[in-house]
C-alpha cells in the first residue's frame, strides 16, 4: 500500500501503534505477522524490536515535540479565535473585513507578541482558517426588483440613451 493511501496519524496514534507492536513482539508474534497486522513495513517492526531490546517500551514512546515552541499560548490562541469570529467591527474597525495587518495588531493586543503578515498567515493556516473573499453581491438583494428593472426599466433607459446619440 502506498503512503498516499494511508490515513495520516498524529504522534499519539503512532506511539499507540508502536506500543501495540511491542506487545505483540513480546508475546512471540513474528515481525512479519506484526507488520501485516499493523499495516507497516517489516523494517519498522525490526527497528521497534531493536529499540525494545535496547531501551524497553519507554524507548518506543513518542519523542518530545521538536521545533520552535509556539509564541502564543493555547489560551491566547483561543482568545484570538473568539475575537476573529466576533468580527473586526467588534474590535473597533469601521468595516468587518479582517486583514493580516489588523489580525497582527489583534495578536499584539492579546499577547504582546509582534507577528509579521506572513507569520499571521502561517498562524491562521495552522488554526484552520482560510482566505475568504467577499461575495460580489449584497445579501439584501431584492431579486424580483432586479428582474423587473432589467425587463422594464432597462429597455426604456436604453431607448433614451440611443435618442441622445
Amino acid at each position: 500500500m502506498g503512503t498516499s493511501m494511508r490515513k495520516a496519524m498524529d504522534r499519539s496514534q503512532l506511539e499507540a501503534r508502536r506500543l501495540h507492536g511491542a506487545r505483540l513482539l513480546q508475546r512471540g508474534v513474528t515481525a512479519a505477522e506484526v507488520a501485516r497486522r499493523l499495516a507497516v513495513s517489516r523494517t519498522s517492526v525490526w527497528r521497534w524490536a531493536q529499540t525494545l531490546a535496547a531501551r524497553g517500551r519507554r524507548g518506543l514512546r513518542k519523542a518530545p515535540r521538536t521545533g520552535r515552541p509556539p509564541r502564543l499560548r493555547a489560551a491566547q490562541q483561543r482568545r484570538m479565535i473568539v475575537a476573529l469570529k466576533a468580527g473586526a467591527q467588534a474590535q473597533g474597525y469601521a468595516s468587518d473585513l479582517w486583514t493580516l495587518a489588523r489580525i497582527a495588531r489583534l495578536i499584539e493586543t492579546i499577547s504582546g507578541q509582534r507577528y509579521s503578515e506572513s507569520g499571521v498567515w502561517r498562524l491562521l493556516k495552522r488554526l484552520n482558517f482560510s482566505r475568504q473573499r467577499p461575495v460580489g453581491r449584497a445579501l439584501q438583494r431584492a431579486e424580483e426588483a432586479i428582474r423587473r428593472g432589467k425587463e422594464e426599466r432597462w429597455p426604456a433607459l436604453k431607448c433614451i440613451s440611443s435618442d441622445l446619440t
